[in-house]
């Protein structure tokens, strides 16, 4: 067991160094900070041109300081001067030291920003995948113990439904019917107590709990399906075990691999795809954060951000794996 975790932690930390790096360097690759800092004209100066003489002055622009001046200064002071891969150390360095930067456009500091706008996008994960859960495990196993009956074909036809729709044309759905029509919930984000924190969260976490929902209950139907065929089920029954104990003690555990694959996989993805959701629902997130720096171009927090939820999703099938090791101690020894 030590092992297995010590390996896995080992390839946490290297999936998080090339995750980091990928999301830094290629956000510093498409975008030019130095424009943000000085502006476009400023930045297109040509400061070779102005050291061989070519050019007599740049144009002026705080007394005597001279365009190449201001842009050299903000260069150093941002290590634009330096190459990616140094300035990628020096920003992982003020990361691990707990310097997250300022804002370019604002000057607030994008930890105090993470600060405040994570929890909402957090609570709003987890309640999404309480819902999926609590609706799809009680949902797959009634169906897979109907198998091919009425019942099965009429879920099927309704999580394949669940599954066309978009979110955001749930969302809307969902937030005209019960929000503005018929007044059961609010139609924006409320965070004044803790009942209505709860009842705001809940139609956007019905929107993105819903499709995933049919989506696990699909995945643990047809996985019990095969489970409920196994020498064991058939022994459990041969010893009169009641059905509905043969199928939570016995077979819903080994047949929920898949569904826990793809929970670790949307629950880090859901951290990154709430954006649309909490724009409909005017929830203050990381989703509506990132947007609002990409239109600002501000990148320092972009990069951060990003980096944010490429994390997340790393560390979060990072537990994952561990989870199957307990699910099924045969992956210790992979």
């Amino acid at each position: 067991m030590r092992s297995f975790l010590l390996r896995r932690v080992l390839q946490l930390i290297l999936v998080i160094l090339a995750v980091t790096f990928a999301t830094f360097a290629s956000l510093n690759i498409i975008g030019d900070p130095l424009e943000n800092l000085v502006g476009p004209i400023i930045a297109g100066t040509d400061c070779d041109a102005v050291d061989r003489g070519e050019i007599e002055d740049a144009s002026s622009t705080g007394g005597s300081r001279t365009d190449c001046e201001i842009i050299r200064e903000a260069e150093a002071e941002y290590n634009l001067d330096k190459s990616i891969p140094v300035r990628y150390g020096i920003w992982a360095s003020e990361i691990l030291r707990g310097d997250f930067g300022r804002s370019l456009i604002t000057g607030v500091e994008t930890k105090e920003l993470v600060k405040n706008r994570l929890p909402q996008t957090l609570k709003l994960v987890v309640y999404a995948q309480v819902i999926a859960l609590g609706i799809a495990i009680p949902w797959g196993v009634s169906t897979a113990r109907r198998a091919n009956r009425g019942f099965d074909r009429a879920s099927t036809i309704g999580s394949f439904g669940l599954l066309s729709i978009p979110n955001f044309a749930l969302g809307v759905i969902l937030l005209w019917l019960f929000a503005l029509r018929w007044e059961l919930f609010p139609a924006g984000y409320d965070d004044s107590s803790l009942s209505q924190e709860f009842k705001s969260l809940t139609l956007p976490a019905l929107t993105l709990g819903l499709g995933l929902a049919a989506t696990y209950q699909r995945l643990l139907r047809t996985d019990l399906i095969t489970t409920l065929q196994d020498d064991f089920v058939h022994m459990a029954r041969a010893k009169g075990m009641p059905p509905r104990w043969i199928m939570y003690r016995h077979a819903l555990r080994p047949s929920m691999f898949s569904v826990v694959t793809v929970f670790g996989i949307n629950t880090g993805a859901l951290i990154g795809g709430s954006l649309v959701i909490e724009q409909i629902f005017f929830i203050p997130g990381i989703g509506a954060a990132v947007v609002e720096a990409v239109l600002r171009q501000d990148q320092p927090v972009v990069v951060v951000l990003v980096a944010l939820i490429a994390v997340a999703f790393v560390v979060v099938n990072f537990f994952v794996d561990l989870f199957y090791g307990w699910l099924d101690p045969r992956v210790r020894a992979s």
